[in-house]
């Protein structure tokens, strides 16, 4: 069996159609999404519908992601946030509105049962954005850390490629965890790029929100596949260029 990690999606279902199928994905694998399903392309409704059907044919655990919330809370609500609609928000609302309601209990359901991390019998974690607390995760203070915050990716970015967790000098956030597995925080926004490693975490969101790829790994072997960039499946949108 793999351990199969998926990177932010962002309403590109039909990059991620394309991409199961490059990966070879069996009912044997086990998909982690690490979230971010919706915001961006106009397929927002689409991408959650495959992921409910999908999650009864694999194994999957679905990570909480910021957009994820932000949707949430305006189903919830139907109050306008700003923020949301001007990062992507905008084309999950117009795909929203242009479904059927009755539907709507259904991906609230899935939104409210996501995950705010994953960790595994392996000691691999996998969550959106980070944590804060020194002591990991099962201490942290702000469960929006989780999906929220991007010190833990800059903290990594900061490592001394030479230290590995056994060093004294290795940060006391990352050596809790074998691995650690994020998104959130797009590697580059105007081209294609691949997974990126910083001590012992791997940032997966290789930008389908904007000119980027969608990515999946294989998290033992550390083999990926990408996607066409998620742009070219949606002609004449813009994303969150």
């Amino acid at each position: 069996m793999r351990t199969l990690v998926v990177g932010d999606i962002h309403s590109g279902v039909r990059a991620l159609e394309q991409l199961l199928q490059r990966a070879k994905v069996s009912p044997t694998d086990h998909l982690i999404f690490l979230g971010d399903y919706v915001d961006s392309w106009s397929t927002a409704v689409e991408t959650v519908d495959f992921l409910l059907v999908l999650k009864e044919k694999y194994k999957c655990t679905f990570i909480r992601g910021n957009h994820d919330e932000l949707c949430r809370e305006w189903l919830l609500t139907q109050k306008e946030n700003p923020q949301w609609l001007a990062h992507g928000g905008t084309a999950t609302r117009d795909s929203y509105l242009g479904d059927d309601r009755d539907n709507w209990d259904t991906h609230l359901e899935f939104y409210a049962t996501l995950e705010n991390y994953y960790l595994a019998e392996d000691n691999r974690l996998y969550l959106h954005a980070g944590y804060t607390n020194l002591k990991g995760v099962d201490f942290e203070y702000f469960e929006q850390s989780f999906y929220w915050d991007r010190t833990l990716w800059e903290l990594a970015m900061a490592v001394d490629p030479k230290l590995t967790p056994d060093d004294s000098n290795f940060p006391k956030r990352l050596n809790h965890y074998k691995e650690v597995f994020i998104g959130h925080t797009p590697i580059s926004k105007k081209e294609e790029v691949v997974p990126k490693n910083g001590g012992n975490v791997w940032n997966v969101d290789t930008g389908a929100a904007f000119m980027g790829a969608l990515t999946i790994m294989d998290v033992e072997t550390k083999e990926f596949w990408q996607s066409d960039p998620v742009h070219t499946f949606y002609p004449g949108e813009r994303g969150r260029n």
